[in-house]
Formats: C-alpha cells, structure tokens, sequence
C-alpha cells in the first residue's frame, strides 16, 4: 500500500524564493484499489508521483510504499513499484521483446521466470504482433504497451500511473483503462494520476482533488458529490478549484 503523511516538495528561483510545488499533501492507496489523483495540469500530480516513485527527493513529510521509506530505503522502494507516465522514454533500437526483456534483467528475475512473464504479458496486452517490431518504428499506443509491460515486468505490488492514456486515441485509450482495472481486480495498488474526468468516474475507487499543490478534498466519487455542488464530477471539481482561480493573477 501506500501511506503520504504531509508530503512535501518545494524548489527555489534564481532569487532564491520558495515555490511548493507540493504542499502537505496526504493520502493512503490500499491493496485492490486505485486512487485517482486528479486535478489540472500544474497542480502538483506528477511531482507528487515521482517523489513516491524516488525520482524526485520530498522536502519534507514521509511517503512509504510496500512498507518502504522513500527517503531512506529507494532501492526497496522501486523493486516493489512499477511506474508508468505517458512521456515514459524508450529505446529507439530496442524491439518491444528486447525493451521488456532488459528490464527484467535489470530486476534481476530469472531466466526461465522472466521468459514465462513475458508470454504471459505479451499475450495479455496483446503485443505478440510487433513483438520484433523496434520502438522507432512503433505507433503511439504500441509504445504505451511496451512502457505497460516494462512497469509489469517485476510484478511489483504498486503500480503508479501518471497520465497513462495521454496523447493515445480512444481505442488505445479503452485498452490501457480495461488493462488497469485487470491489475486492480488483481490485487495491485494503484495510484492514478489524470485531469479527465471520465477516466475517474469510470475507474477510480476514491479520488483526491489536487490544486496548487494542496489537497482540496479526498473521497469516493460518491462522497465527493454529496459534499460539493454540482450533478457530476467535472461540476464538483469546478466548485473546488474555482474559488483558487479567482484570486490568480492574470496572465494577460
């Protein structure tokens, strides 16, 4: 699972003036569930997953996953999560089988183990047609599927996706969903990052509503509606994020 207790990231201008790009954010993501953590572009989603996923350092507060401190035990960390963005960089030169494969390899997982993964993960996402195919010459959504197998490769407990349907057309868009609520149904702990509003209802269990990098409300879909204005999700998000929008600057 995943615990955040008051995480917190903030970076300095060449003035030296703190920006909190994450502000005492909290939250917990249990085993068979996916929390999705929406708000606008901006709003502190991905600093927010790449400081559980150790890419980024908190400033400040704790986030554990799988039992593991980010700050002090990383390494742990990253053999129990599989993270995936839709800006995920692959090997040009790589064919999928080899992408996938040298990751494995990376996670140290047996031969004859790794191999058995790969078919099984290979015939699930059904990839098996561009197995041979090198990433260059891969379309949008084939990439995706390379970067969904790598993350699954290890099978790690906690999946993190940040953004994962971006940039991909709606049929591509329905399988990367389909496949994530398989993981779910399978126990995985998922954190899923978006600012689609459909992509939450339809999949998420409880929803954390992210804005200027604090959290504005945590909740089910449900839970959420009944306490904010508004006959569906964008209206609620709308109601919450709009009163902070008010009091910005204008850009013009």
């Amino acid at each position: 699972m995943i615990v955040v207790d008051n995480l917190t990231k903030a970076f300095r201008d060449a003035r030296g003036i703190e920006t909190r790009a994450v502000d005492r954010v909290s939250f917990q993501c249990f085993p068979g569930e996916i929390f999705g953590l929406l708000g606008l572009n901006g709003a502190g989603k991905t600093t927010t997953m790449r400081m559980i996923s150790t890419v980024l350092r908190p400033t400040s507060g704790t986030a554990i996953v799988a039992g593991h401190d980010v700050r002090h035990e990383p390494t742990m960390v990253r053999k129990k999560i599989g993270f995936l963005s839709g800006s995920t960089a692959l090997y040009d030169r790589m064919s999928a089988w080899e992408h996938v494969e040298y990751f494995g390899k990376l996670y140290e997982i047996p031969t004859d183990e790794l191999k058995q993964r790969m078919e099984n993960l290979f015939e699930s996402l059904q990839m098996n047609h561009f197995r041979d195919i090198l990433v260059s010459k891969m379309s949008t959504g084939m990439k995706q599927k390379v970067s969904i197998a790598r993350a699954l490769v290890h099978d790690p407990p906690v999946l993190v996706f940040d953004e994962p349907t971006s940039g991909l057309d709606v049929l591509v868009q329905r399988a990367v969903l389909e496949q994530i609520a398989k993981l779910r149904d399978a126990g995985k702990c998922i954190l899923f990052s978006t600012h689609i509003m459909r992509e939450v209802e339809k999949l998420c269990d409880r929803i954390g509503i992210i804005h200027q990098g604090r959290m504005l409300c945590l909740g089910t879909l449900r839970e959420i509606l009944n306490d904010h204005p508004g006959e569906d999700l964008e209206e609620a998000f709308f109601h919450l994020v709009s009163p902070t929008l008010a009091h910005e600057p204008d850009s013009q």
